[in-house]
């Protein structure tokens, strides 16, 4: 069984920056996207960014230029730096692992960002 664990949530003020990592439990395959999604209350959860292979990436309209997705494969980590947040990236966010048709998720980290 995969597991992920994520970590570097918090509470930050309007501009600041946080960085998540999500750590797995086995080697990650270059064929397996990782990805960081997030729930804010009330809503449904969405997509952040996402990676595949050495350095495809996507990403919300939302965080584009203000959040990295990257990954260190010897680590078995991926990362989320989020700049220059804002309110509105209050969320729970998650990190997820696709596998072929399986999704592996992680248990969440709160961010909040006071304005």
């Amino acid at each position: 069984q995969v597991q992920l664990v994520e970590s570097g949530g918090g509470l930050v003020q309007a501009g600041g920056s946080l960085r998540l990592s999500c750590t797995v439990s086995r080697s990650i395959f270059s064929f397996e996207t990782m990805a960081w999604y997030r729930q804010a209350p009330g809503k449904q959860r969405e997509l952040v960014a996402s990676i595949y292979g050495v350095s495809t990436t996507t990403y919300a309209d939302s965080v584009k230029g203000r959040f990295t997705i990257s990954r260190d494969n010897p680590e078995n980590t991926v990362y989320l730096q989020m700049n220059s947040l804002k309110p509105e990236d209050t969320a729970v966010y998650y990190c997820n692992l696709k596998r072929w048709t399986v999704n592996y998720w992680g248990q969440g980290t709160q961010v909040t960002v006071s304005s």
